[in-house]
């Protein structure tokens, strides 16, 4: 059986250590270092699963964190799973966001790895 693809957005460096438990649950992982690039490989890929880091941007003038756009080309999507890595400091950034777009789970940081390892678990 293929193992089904799983997206990482790792914005982050701390969060590529994720690499691991996405592999330990039986993903094939793409990871992207910055949006745009993990936009174009959306727009010829359909992964299992979305791994992304939020992060809330007050200087943006249209936007309120790095993810609006990813968001809005996974609207497409909506069989793909959405998991974000957010600072509880910015739950309501995040909030704001989830009202206008679809996120399946948001684990705050430092992500718990067990409760990563679930999550992937249901949606294998």
């Amino acid at each position: 059986m293929e193992k089904p693809p799983l997206l990482a957005v790792v914005e982050f460096l701390a969060h590529n250590r994720l690499k691991a438990v996405y592999e330990a649950a039986g993903y094939a992982v793409q990871n992207e270092f910055m949006v745009r690039k993990a936009i174009a490989w959306l727009r010829k890929n359909r992964p299992r699963v979305v791994a992304a880091d939020f992060f809330y941007q007050p200087d943006f003038r249209d936007r309120v964190s790095n993810l609006e756009s990813l968001l809005a080309t996974l609207q497409a999507m909506p069989d793909v799973k959405v998991v974000v890595y957010y600072d509880p400091i910015h739950q309501a950034a995040l909030d704001k966001v989830s009202q206008r777009f679809h996120i399946d789970a948001a684990l705050p940081v430092p992500v718990q790895e067990a409760a990563l390892q679930a999550l992937l678990a249901d949606w294998r």
